[in-house]
């Protein structure tokens, strides 16, 4: 009996051992969350779920070697593969198209050295930030060379101006808006034959109240060590259908760490949600990974959505056009779905890749029913097909209760419908105190004119009897003092 005991717990060991654990714990190696009204973290079922790692041994060309940007463009995914000066384009599906390492430069063969950004026009053409050459260089799709951006001059540039571009993105009359090392002035930006017109987007440094006090009677050795009130730089841009430019930064002190730059150079991005478009809003101060998110990327997506990349925990934030987190997925980590260094992120449809530097891998993540609700109620949203919404953000419930934007967004779309009072039910489970007053106020005036008339008749009423009742006292009172006269 004893034997036959040991049997069994031996066999369970062996079971646990070699993972007869179910697969859909495995599948999600992090924890996904949002936040709540206060801020707090709360649980969430998981928006994307790692699919496959794609990596350069397993495209038949050798490692990937400090793979440093990603794009997907016209059905294919361009990887901008740094340590190897190479520029690796696969198929939808991941399988390798081709391999630019070259290209011929008015009758020599050049190369790339270093390259650090690159971005894929509609028509194909190959814009790289071709780092430590100091340059930008355009392909056409066949790899033939387009032209050449370098050593840019004007009259407000400096003398010493070094060029050298980090990150891009092009709008659709290809202007190109350059990320350069060591500027602060802003993104630089370029005609479309390569011109220099000016810098765009300048990260506006705003010293408080304390710093001014200090700096007032602060020493001159004392005021030499402090900290010089010096604009950061942008860390990564990419461009959305109607030309404005988002753009990244890691400042650790910004509340705005993420814009939306309009062609005249203004931050338009909107901010209506619960808090900051930053990433983490709680996080511990001290240890490897604390501090503020440090974004060193952005994804415009469909719909107005838009995706940004946490360097420091490894995370996926995505925000709607208003600045609702939608969701949050991805960590640091040795398993599919965690990193060790992203660099970069992509959306493929409905599909999100993730290029991890630090392991030279590309993570491919699908959304799962949960996450793909979400995105539906969103475009439907979006769209101005609120009816439609209503019923997604209804199913999203079923799947997250505490689900605050689901109530903000059926709240939303009643109020659209003039249907005041259930939305201002749906916006205070959703804790929105703007739009329930807005829905208040509808739903106010809406019945004080439902109710006019009968209001004014029972006022009326009471009026006319008060009168009545007013001239009866008089008359009676008249009547005493005749009675008592005689």
């Amino acid at each position: 009996m004893r034997s036959r005991r040991m049997l069994i717990v031996l066999a369970a060991i062996v079971m646990l051992v070699s993972g007869a654990a179910p697969t859909a714990a495995a599948s999600a190696p992090y924890e996904s969350y949002n936040y709540n009204y206060w801020e707090d973290a709360v649980p969430s079922p998981e928006a994307y779920l790692p699919s496959r790692s794609i990596t350069g041994e397993g495209l038949g060309i050798g490692n990937f070697l400090e793979p440093s940007d990603m794009y997907a463009a016209n059905g294919s995914v361009y990887v901008l593969d740094r340590g190897n000066n190479r520029i690796v384009v696969m198929d939808s599906n991941w399988k390798l198209k081709t391999v630019i390492k070259s290209f011929d430069n008015n009758g020599k063969q050049d190369g790339f050295n270093k390259p650090e950004g690159m971005f894929v026009a509609d028509d194909g053409t190959l814009y790289i930030a071709d780092t430590e050459n100091k340059r930008v260089v355009m392909l056409h799709s066949d790899g033939q060379l387009a032209g050449i951006i370098a050593n840019p001059k004007s009259d407000i540039l400096a003398s010493n101006f070094d060029f050298v571009p980090l990150k891009l993105t092009v709008d659709r009359a290809k202007r190109v808006y350059v990320v350069t090392r060591g500027v602060f002035e802003g993104i630089v930006q370029f005609d479309s034959d390569g011109s220099f017109i000016g810098f765009v987007g300048t990260n506006k440094v705003q010293p408080n109240a304390a710093d001014y006090a200090w700096r007032l009677y602060a020493t001159k050795a004392q005021r030499a060590k402090m900290v010089l009130f010096i604009p950061t730089e942008f860390s990564n841009v990419d461009i959305d259908k109607k030309g404005f430019v988002y753009a990244t930064n890691i400042d650790p002190g910004s509340d705005t760490p993420v814009k939306r730059i309009s062609p005249s150079g203004d931050d338009v991005l909107k901010r209506y949600g619960y808090f900051p478009v930053k990433g983490d809003i709680r996080y511990r101060q001290m240890g490897n990974d604390g501090g503020p998110s440090q974004l060193v990327d952005v994804k415009v997506r469909d719909n107005g959505m838009y995706s940004v990349l946490d360097s420091l925990r490894s995370r996926i934030f995505t925000y709607d056009e208003e600045g609702n987190l939608l969701y949050v997925f991805g960590g640091k980590g040795n398993q599919l779905g965690t990193f060790k260094l992203p660099v970069a992120i992509e959306a493929m449809g409905d599909r999100m890749a993730v290029l991890d530097q630090g392991r030279g891998r590309i993570v491919e993540f699908k959304p799962t029913a949960f996450g793909s609700s979400v995105n539906q109620a969103v475009a439907l949203h979006n769209d101005g097909q609120d009816q439609a919404a209503v019923e997604v953000w209804q199913q999203v419930l079923k799947l997250n209760s505490n689900y605050d934007i689901a109530y903000i967004g059926i709240g939303k779309s009643y109020l659209m419908e003039k249907r005041n009072k259930e939305a201002m039910t749906y916006f205070k489970l959703g804790l929105d105190r703007k739009d329930y007053s807005v829905a208040y106020k509808r739903y106010r005036r809406e019945v004080i004119k439902e109710h006019f008339g009968q209001a004014m008749t029972v006022i009326m009423v009471i009026a006319l009897a008060s009168l009545a009742a007013w001239m009866m006292v008089r008359f009676r009172r008249r009547r005493r003092l005749i009675s008592h006269e005689v």
